[in-house]
């Protein structure tokens, strides 16, 4: 929705229209509408702004938002960071013995599982969670890439690669080390669920 890009973004135009319009290079998307420059049997015209429906609606959203007061402009909706990771699992007990007794993660005791119609889990991951949900898994389990790098993946901030890699070395669970050299290794879970552990300072 143009009226949520904040700055205004440029965006190429690449379509032919009715025929003998073509559209030239750019066409701007701001808060206030669209402007439009194309080209007409020679002639240049620029279009009326318009201003989009979807800057009234975010107008009605920005009202009605619980948390208003907390953001600076009405365009920007408060993203904060990521509240939690989804995880599937076949076997919810095999699951938590890798999260909790291999990677050392604790059980978030104040989030429900009994509200939801599939068991589950919440696990601390800094501030914020994986939630570990026993679902079937629509994706398969083998071809996948042996690089964890190179699949869809969680990436969790750790202290100490080598300490993690220690651990994965011990308990026999493969990994990969980061392909960029950077302090960064890269398993699965028993699902075969890739995630990634970068050091941080």
């Amino acid at each position: 929705m143009a009226s949520l890009l904040t700055p205004p973004l440029n965006l190429p135009l690449n379509k032919l229209n009715d025929g003998n319009i073509r559209a030239l290079a750019i066409k701007t998307l701001s808060k206030n509408g669209c402007l439009l420059v194309r080209k007409n049997s020679g002639r240049i015209e620029q279009s009326t702004r318009i201003k989009n429906k979807a800057s009234f609606e975010a107008d009605v959203l920005a009202k009605d938002s619980v948390n208003a007061e907390a953001v600076d402009n009405k365009n920007d909706f408060g993203v904060v960071g990521v509240h939690h990771v989804g995880i599937l699992c076949e076997n919810l007990e095999r699951s938590l013995h890798f999260y909790q007794n291999i990677l050392g993660l604790s059980i978030n005791e104040a989030r429900p599982h009994e509200k939801l119609p599939y068991r589950g889990a919440w696990l601390w991951v800094g501030s914020e969670m994986i939630h570990l949900m026993e679902l079937p898994n629509p994706d398969p389990l083998t071809g996948r890439p042996e690089h964890g790098g190179r699949d869809r993946h969680a990436c969790i901030a750790i202290r100490d690669v080598s300490k993690l890699k220690d651990i994965l070395d011990r308990t026999g669970i493969p990994y990969t080390l980061s392909r960029s050299g950077r302090p960064a290794i890269f398993t699965r879970d028993p699902d075969a669920n890739a995630l990634e552990f970068t050091q941080v300072d």
